[in-house]
């Protein structure tokens, strides 16, 4: 029987990070896992998926923006296949790199997948072993609805998967996922129709941005459509799908992809045999440490449901490493003002609480808001014109600010910054004391009046 101080579950991000860490103070640590090395950023998420944008954003400059600075597009062609071949290797490039850093810092790998057998071992692929410490760190997949004909439909996994582009397809969904796909493959050439279930995709967004969102979906051709719920797919002799949805109404694609939200990998790890409780929405329960309801057992990434980025994760596995071995015996993550990004297009960035969630918190009269509209400059010179929207909410007398939230050209890059000026206590009088970088989208969070 192998034993260890500390075993991961998973070798995702948050998995390797925290086992990394836990190496490089002398612990005895082990990644298990049975699929490819870095989990769902890496291989079909995070990592793949910019790579799809930077190429959409490239036959965006080349389609609509060159023509205005002098460029001619004559003739341009586009070959997937060279996307997809440069793209997975440098996926695979990027998971080579986990065995530097394993010998490193002295972190087995065992491959298989791992189940309970009591509070202090799991087994795999028959062997027994055992930890004082495991963290569960499996992730989440795709979820599909249960309605007939849901196996025809395919997940954001399947995508990456692809070796040709497909005619059409109809993306159902109104979460980042499913908006970034849409933005990518309408902006790629294929025929991109998104369906929501409610008014709007992104909706738990500042509905400022959500709206300039939308207006930039219209002016591009990118089909959204709004209050649809499918009920039943079926395949038409022509080949094509066809999703007919609650209200009666169907539509026909070549393909239909299911985003409409994510579940924790839980199903095979036997979580009864080590005690280890389950919230009401089937995620791992933790507490502000990442402990679970069994001592010595932690949950940290996507299977605990809270925040759902492998920023988060990679962090929150360091900090539970710098407790465990470290001797920061207080130190966890804070949840609190996380920056993200979702690379629509154009791309939004956001930090802190939106208006709905600030008057909720702080009272509509212990808030100010302060808003500013553009035309990108990037965008500006001929018809395709792409508005850029800013939005800074501070609350109290001293206006610290609370809320900070864009949507355009460079957002992406830019708020990395204002985040940590925000985690610093930042008002509005300190933005209001910083020099604007002109002319530039960011200049605009310092100059709102």
């Amino acid at each position: 029987m192998k034993k260890f101080d500390i075993i991961s579950i998973g070798g995702g991000s948050g998995g390797i990070a925290t086992m990394n860490r836990a190496g490089e103070h002398g612990a005895k640590a082990a990644v298990i896992e049975g699929n490819l090395l870095g989990g769902t950023c890496v291989n079909i998420g995070c990592v793949p998926k910019k790579i799809m944008w930077y190429g959409a954003n490239i036959s965006e400059a080349i389609h609509h923006y060159g023509p205005e600075y002098g460029f001619t597009a004559e003739n341009v062609t586009f070959d997937f296949a060279t996307l997809r071949q440069n793209r997975e290797a440098y996926i695979e490039r990027s998971r080579n790199s986990y065995d530097g850093s394993f010998k490193r810092n002295g972190v087995e790998l065992i491959e298989g997948y791992a189940r309970f057998v009591d509070a202090n071992t799991v087994e795999v692929n028959g062997e027994l072993i055992q930890a004082d410490h495991i963290v569960i760190a499996t992730g989440a997949r795709p979820s599909v609805p249960d309605i007939p004909g849901k196996e025809l439909g395919i997940v954001s996994d399947d995508v990456f998967a692809w070796e040709s582009l497909p005619a059409s397809i109809a993306v159902m969904g109104a979460g980042y996922i499913a908006v970034e796909i849409a933005g990518v493959l309408h902006n790629l050439g294929v025929k991109t129709d998104l369906f929501v279930r409610k008014e709007s995709p992104l909706r738990r967004f500042d509905p400022y941005i959500v709206e300039a969102l939308v207006d930039e979906m219209e002016k591009t051709g990118l089909a959204l459509h709004t209050h649809k719920v499918p009920s039943r797919v079926d395949k038409l002799d022509n080949g094509l799908l066809q999703i007919t949805f609650e209200d009666g109404s169907t539509h026909q694609a070549e393909q239909v992809l299911w985003a409409i939200g994510r579940q924790p990998n839980i199903d095979q790890l036997n979580l009864e045999a080590a005690g280890v409780e389950l919230t009401e929405r089937g995620y791992i329960k933790v507490n502000e440490y990442q402990e679970t309801s069994t001592p010595g057992i932690y949950a940290l990434g996507d299977v605990t449901g809270h925040i759902e980025l492998t920023p988060v994760a990679i962090k929150t596995g360091r900090l539970l490493s710098e407790r465990l071995f470290n001797g920061k015996t207080t130190a966890k993550m804070d949840f609190n003002l996380v920056p993200t990004v979702v690379f629509s297009h154009p791309a939004i960035g956001t930090v802190g609480l939106t208006e709905p969630e600030a008057i909720r918190q702080y009272g509509e009269n212990n808030i100010n808001v302060y808003t500013s509209a553009f035309t990108s400059m990037y965008t500006a010179l001929g018809s395709h014109r792409q508005m850029a929207k800013f939005k800074l909410i501070t609350a109290g007398p001293d206006e610290k600010v609370i809320g900070l939230h864009g949507i355009g050209y460079g957002v992406d890059e830019m708020i990395q910054g204002f985040a940590v000026a925000m985690k610093m206590g930042a008002t509005k009088e300190d933005f209001d004391a910083t020099v604007a970088i002109h002319p530039t989208g960011s200049e605009e969070f310092v100059t709102m009046r």
